[in-house]
């Protein structure tokens, strides 16, 4: 399975970005799916998470009430919705799915498969 995401773009800060991520597959039925983001010289971190089956939600602190993370189960697509963006919010952003519970939503090696990337970058 292969995830492709998009979305992208430079945004000025207090903008608003959506982000994509689709399955190769439309079979693909994932446990969960997440968003993780990397800055420069920073490690990657997690920013949100939605399980398949019910659709419950999980995000990382620095996003909470700002991103809403939602999914079309017949596309098998993700999406990341991101208001009142700000320049730390600035970094590339990786959609990843996971066939099971694993180490849980948060962890990056609970996730079987990740998208190439898309860069946001937000000027103050």
């Amino acid at each position: 399975v292969q995830l492709q995401a998009s979305g992208g773009g430079l945004v000025q800060a207090g903008g608003s970005l959506r982000l994509s991520c689709a399955a190769s597959e439309r079979t693909f039925s994932p446990y969960g799916m997440g968003w993780f983001r990397q800055a420069p010289g920073k490690e990657r971190e997690f920013v949100a998470s939605i399980r398949w089956s019910g659709g419950s939600t999980l995000y990382g602190d620095s996003v909470k009430g700002r991103f809403t993370i939602s999914r079309d189960n017949a596309k098998t697509t993700i999406y990341l919705q991101m208001n009142s963006l700000k320049p730390e919010d600035t970094a590339v952003y990786y959609c990843a799915g996971r066939r099971r519970a694993g180490s849980g939503s948060v962890r990056q090696d609970s996730y079987d498969f990740w998208g190439q990337g898309t860069q946001v970058t937000v000027s103050s």
